[in-house]
């Protein structure tokens, strides 16, 4: 899926690139009214279903709960982040954002039997 979101800068870190797209999925999330999550990362208390995340009862999701949970699956390399044409690694990594840069978020995921 594409989406639109604001960062403070154009010039930012990879740490504030992922919070702006985390607080993003949380805020649609939470002015709907469904019990799927459809985020980069799992909230607490959820399970795994074929297009998101799925709470056993509908509730909101805390913000900065969930910036949390992104920032340690990125250190844990639960996905990465590509800014244009290069993989960026480090959530202190400064990049330069123009009006047409593409961010693409790479969720990784482990194969089964090998």
């Amino acid at each position: 899926a594409s989406f639109s979101f604001e960062v403070p800068d154009a010039t930012t870190t990879v740490r504030e690139i992922i919070a702006a797209r985390v607080r993003h999925e949380v805020e649609t999330f939470n002015a709907g009214d469904t019990r799927t999550f459809r985020g980069l990362v799992m909230p607490e208390g959820a399970e795994q279903v074929p297009n998101g995340y799925e709470l056993r009862q509908r509730r909101q999701i805390d913000r900065e709960e969930q910036v949390s949970r992104a920032l340690e699956a990125f250190e844990r390399n639960g996905f990465l982040i590509i800014v244009g044409d290069r993989q960026v690694d480090d959530l202190n990594e400064v990049v330069e954002l123009g009006e047409l840069t593409t961010v693409s978020f790479v969720k990784l995921v482990p194969l089964v039997g090998g």
